[in-house]
């Protein structure tokens, strides 16, 4: 086994891998400048210059807009942390007696700000020079793209990893005087997880409902109601709409799956402290960790194969897209094997009722990995024109968008099956194989490819934006055409990235509750957990109350996006009203109006479901004790990730069969066609409900599910000290705590 020394340079040189191989990146990008030759090009003349005008002026809207909302939506979040910290410092440090869990809190709210703001600083850095460089061959646009991706994937994870391990040597180091201080120990850093997770909440959250009101304004009132081309520069909400791809799709999901990773090591370290072995062995504590540094070595090698040829077509790009999936999953497979062998002792006690070995906690991660990977290849199958049901979707609006939306939700039911089933069989083998420690590690498992599903996850924006700007600008039709095959495969690896997200978020909020019963069942003994079945009044209650939340917090988020939405339609039809010459491009649209009311209507919308999920639990638990928070977190689980799928699915089919028919792919008995028929604006219509469904209330339930079951976790001992309700139902006042 390795020594603490030892566990500590493997992790420093890997984050430091990543680091540098994202600031190589970011330099080569830096390296494209607009409007003069360079490696890209080796044109300048008149024609060039006005466009690059041009494109550094759109460019300039999307960055100071996607900076200004960024900005504005970190200092609201920023009371919030506050006014948690001093919640977690005043009510849950006097049950632990330190304030380790205060400063474990902030620094994931920190890393997870930082993170969310590196995504965002370089989609919006990268997405005008993708449009620029496709003005040349698709080949030079891919790669811009990818490079930007790999700067998010690799920063983010690199600097993840090594904020937790920094946090975690010096919680060893002044923290631990004998064994027993082990479990407080990472009781504690669970807080490092639910700041990583507020912040993402609020992330996911207020930037969904700032793109979806940009995009279904856009959408409504320009291509419905005015037949506007997508991302026509005469549609007044087109910049907010490229802004709103930059802070949800960007900004949101690196804070979302940072929570994941931040989630998973804290469960692991959890459960895992409860074991005599590692006692023994306190250098297996770093196995969580090795796991995700082990898999920033792999996707660096992996990264480095990504390229595409010379032919312009989606088949081929989207091809070297999964091959960076399959590749790096099978590159894991014997590095966490090497991990596992390693990092922990030969014999691992007190986790399961018997003894296990390093092989079993390899099995665990294995069954994890491949699971996450099939189903992120079902979610592309059920969200991707290639294939029959997403085809049937854009048949359906031959019949109008009546039948469009009928088969999409029916689409999007159909497609929960496959990936429960693999949740269900995965932590079925990993509780059997470790218990809950065995459910954390096929979580981690899952999540140790994290760095290039988040390259490939900020592919899809960046080139998504470069189509925009390149319409905008006035660019030939053949760059339109090449970023729209970079946009097509994105859409695939999105759909692929967001079936992956919901997957990990209900492994790790299993890995969470599995984390929340073990501190509960050795820490607390007012109100012990000795009943969880679900004959137990309080258990069968925090069932119901848990299952019903997700339809409360999507509620929440779809009205908002609604109210957002209104008031983009109506600010677009009024400058289409009081200004005609915007429509034939004689009069400029004012972006910049469109851009406030997203940022004000996002910003006021985010904080009713986001107090949802953390004043639900805290409620139940203060009121009726840790048992009904044992029975709300499946709940959620169980009815959330359902739900969430349901939704990114249905939302993702309708968004594909709108694109199948735009892009005249469509020769199902002659009924779908192109562009401006009845069909397509059918296809409109579903696809413009569809948006919040895929971008604003699905990818938020994944984090509903886990903040509401790491919230948990911290305040468990707060809860057994608490159960006002509970002690006045059942003992003499004089027994209830003050």
């Amino acid at each position: 086994m390795i020594s603490f020394e030892l566990s500590n340079i493997l992790i420093l040189a890997s984050t430091t891998i990543g680091l540098l191989w994202a600031v190589y990146n970011a330099y080569k990008l830096n390296r494209i400048k607009i409007g003069t030759p360079n490696q890209y090009n080796n044109f300048q003349d008149d024609y060039q210059d006005h466009h690059s005008q041009l494109l550094l002026e759109i460019a300039s809207h999307i960055e100071s807009g996607a900076a200004a909302f960024l900005a504005a939506e970190y200092r609201y979040i920023g009371v919030v942390i506050i006014l948690l910290a001093l919640l977690i410092f005043f009510i849950v440090e006097p049950v632990l007696g330190q304030a380790w869990t205060t400063v474990a809190f902030l620094v994931g709210a920190l890393t997870s700000i930082i993170s969310g703001f590196i995504g965002m600083r370089v989609a919006t850095f990268s997405n005008y020079r993708c449009a620029y460089c496709a003005q040349t061959k698709m080949t030079d646009a891919f790669a811009v793209a990818y490079r930007a991706g790999c700067v998010m994937g690799f920063a983010l994870v690199s600097f993840a990893l090594l904020s937790l391990t920094i946090l975690l040597g010096i919680y060893i180091n002044w923290f631990i005087k004998d064994y027993r201080d082990f479990q407080q120990l990472f009781e504690a850093i669970a807080g490092y997880g639910l700041g990583g997770s507020v912040i993402a909440l609020f992330g996911r959250v207020g930037g969904g409902i700032y793109t979806k009101a940009a995009d279904v304004g856009a959408d409504l009132v320009g291509k419905v109601e005015n037949d506007f081309k997508e991302d026509s520069p005469n549609n007044p909400a087109t910049i907010a709409d490229n802004v709103g791809d930059n802070v949800g799709d960007i900004a949101g999901m690196g804070a979302d799956l940072f929570g994941s990773f931040a989630e998973a090591t804290c469960a692991a370290l959890v459960v895992c402290s409860v074991s005599p072995s590692f006692y023994y062995h306190p250098t297996t504590f770093y196995y969580p960790l090795l796991v995700s540094a082990a898999g920033i070595i792999v996707c660096f090698i992996v990264s480095i194969f990504a390229f595409v040829g010379e032919k312009e077509n989606f088949d081929q790009v989207s091809n070297a897209l999964k091959f960076q999936l399959i590749l790096s999953t099978l590159l894991m497979l014997p590095a966490l094997y090497y991990v596992a062998y390693l990092t922990l002792p030969e014999r691992i006690f007190g986790l399961a009722p018997v003894d296990r070995q390093p092989i079993h906690a390899w099995l665990c991660t294995v069954v994890g990995l491949i699971s996450g990977c099939i189903i992120g290849f079902v979610t592309e199958y059920y969200t991707s024109h290639s294939y029959r049901p997403v085809q049937e979707v854009a048949q359906a609006c031959g019949t109008g968008a009546a039948t469009n939306i009928i088969y999409g939700i029916a689409l999007g039911n159909l497609s929960t099956i496959i990936p429960v089933f693999l949740l269900a069989f995965t932590a079925f083998i990993s509780y059997s194989l470790l218990s809950m420690f065995g459910v954390a590690l096929s979580a981690l498992g899952m999540l140790s490819t994290l760095t290039i599903g988040l390259a490939i996850d900020a592919y899809g924006p960046v080139s998504d934006n470069a189509g925009g700007i390149a319409e905008m600008v006035g660019y030939p039709q053949d760059v339109r055409h090449r970023t729209d095959q970079l946009d097509a495969a994105g859409n695939c690896t999105a759909a692929i990235g967001k079936g992956f997200a919901i997957g990990s978020a209900a492994l790790v909020a299993f890995s969470l509750y599995g984390a929340f019963i073990t501190r509960a069942s050795n820490s607390l003994n007012k109100h012990p957990l000795t009943d969880l079945g679900v004959n137990s009044p309080l258990v069968f209650l925090g069932l119901l109350i848990g299952a019903m939340i997700p339809y409360w917090f999507s509620a929440f988020t779809l009205k908002s996006v609604g109210r957002a939405a209104f008031e983009m339609v109506e600010e677009v039809r009024r400058q289409l009203a009081e200004r005609p010459g915007i429509r034939d491009g004689r009069e400029k649209p004012d972006y910049d109006r469109c851009i406030a009311i997203s940022t004000k209507s996002s910003l006021q919308e985010m904080f009713a479901p986001g107090l949802l999920v953390i004043l639900v639990p805290l409620a139940l638990g203060l009121f009726l004790g840790p048992t009904a928070v044992a029975g709300l977190l499946p709940g959620i689980l169980v009815s959330g990730v359902c739900m969430a799928t349901s939704s990114a699915n249905s939302g993702g089919a309708w968004d594909n069969a709108k694109k199948y028919i735009e892009a005249d792919l469509c020769e199902i008995d002659d009924i779908v066609k192109g562009k401006g028929t009845d069909e397509h604006k059918a296809a409109v219509i579903g696809d413009t409900v569809g948006d919040p469904l895929k971008d604003t209330s699905g990818p938020s339930l994944n984090i509903l599910i886990k903040l509401s079951a790491i919230f948990s976790l911290v305040f468990a001992g707060v809860y057994d000290k608490s159960a006002w309700l509970l002690c006045a139902m059942t003992t003499s006042s004089s027994g209830c705590p003050a």
